[in-house]
């Protein structure tokens, strides 16, 4: 890419698409485009063709989805396969139709199977079956990853997809309804932490009610008092965090340095002993192209929380529900294809938590 390659991130506003926007802006990019929901809905399929066909990017950076945490993922199971294949399809076909140089498309690590061999390779994929409540967004992930592997073997294009860990950072999703669990975390110990101080003004003013009693009843729904806070499940459970700042400078450095063909070169060239063109692409079976992106370090749910209530100082207790699901046991990546294509992450778990926190406590 040049610096003055139009450049389109769709869903520039999320934790991924504004870190990615960040990063290019610090990199000296200067022409990028992007679009609000309200100014361009991706689901619309006549409303994305006509935005292509306007602004004719030269390269694509598919950030927008619907995500959310395990409680989302599990009630609006039909919005999320429904939303992402639609953004997915819109999107990805419209590059193709457009001539973009080089797309990326940005997946999750759930894609992976529920019991997948950890930590776990590319080569994981639909190897058995998925964790049952975020099933219909990893299916419509999946979908992602085929849609760029098989437009690049039947037309030639360039579209790479990348599937990070769980990410956190600066415009995360604090919303105690829908969000991950690091950032839940985060909001939940930090309004414990203020009533335990008897700071009201402050608790009201953060969840946006009315009274300091509307603020207790509603954070009661999410086990969150004074004196204590519930964490879903027996905190046994091993998860695998990303600084997005990280995700992001991942994803540039791959928009940059690498193509499709690099990804899959040294696997044609061991099946067929050549170079990996089109014409050897298209003779071969060409699977699992996506990449890694993570840091290959996990830490238990229970560590992870007393790490945010230390960041935060709340001097209460946690009370790990076991009526609550933890989900997979251990999720952990390998990220060894994106470290042998030159790239790895430098912000450490510890470290990026009190930059979030810093963050939110100055107005998010």
């Amino acid at each position: 890419m040049n610096k003055t390659s139009k450049i389109y991130i769709a869903g520039h506003r999320g934790l991924v698409g504004s870190a990615i926007v960040k990063n290019l802006e610090s990199k000296g990019y200067t022409n990028l485009v992007h679009r609000t929901h309200k100014e361009l809905d991706l689901t619309n399929q006549k409303a994305v063709a006509e935005f292509f066909k306007q602004e004719k990017p030269e390269y694509v950076i598919l950030a927008a989805a619907k995500v959310g945490g395990i409680v989302a993922n599990n009630t609006y199971r039909a919005d999320f396969i429904y939303e992402n294949l639609q953004i997915q399809n819109n999107v990805i076909h419209q590059s193709y139709l457009n001539g973009v140089e080089k797309l990326l498309f940005l997946g999750s690590t759930c894609i992976y199977p529920k019991n997948a061999p950890q930590p776990m390779s590319e080569d994981s994929l639909l190897t058995s079956e998925l964790e049952y409540t975020n099933e219909p967004y990893a299916i419509a992930k999946i979908a992602g990853i085929k849609m760029c592997e098989s437009y690049n073997i039947q037309y030639g294009t360039n579209f790479i997809s990348v599937m990070p860990t769980n990410l956190y950072g600066p415009n995360d999703n604090f919303d105690l309804e829908t969000s991950h669990v690091l950032p839940a975390m985060i909001r939940k110990i930090h309004c414990a932490k203020l009533l335990n101080e008897k700071k009201y003004d402050e608790v009201v003013k953060d969840l946006g009610v009315n009274s300091i009693e509307e603020a207790k009843e509603y954070l009661a729904k999410f086990g969150v008092d004074e004196s204590k806070v519930e964490i879903w499940g027996s905190g046994k459970p091993r998860r695998e965090f990303l600084y997005s700042e990280d995700m992001a400078d991942a994803c540039v450095f791959l928009m940059e340095n690498r193509d499709f063909a690099d990804v899959i070169a040294n696997e044609v060239k061991q099946s067929t002993n050549d170079t990996c063109t089109p014409n050897s692409i298209k003779h071969q079976e060409i699977r699992n192209t996506h990449i890694n992106i993570g840091t290959g370090i996990d830490i238990s749910i229970k560590e992870l929380a007393e790490v945010i209530k230390e960041t935060i100082g709340f001097k209460g207790e946690l009370y790990f529900n076991t009526d609550k699901p933890d989900g997979t046991m251990v999720k952990l990546t390998d990220p060894s294809k994106l470290h042998n294509l030159g790239w790895k992450h430098t912000v450490e778990l510890h470290d990026g938590i009190k930059i979030m926190y810093e963050w939110y406590l100055n107005g998010k």
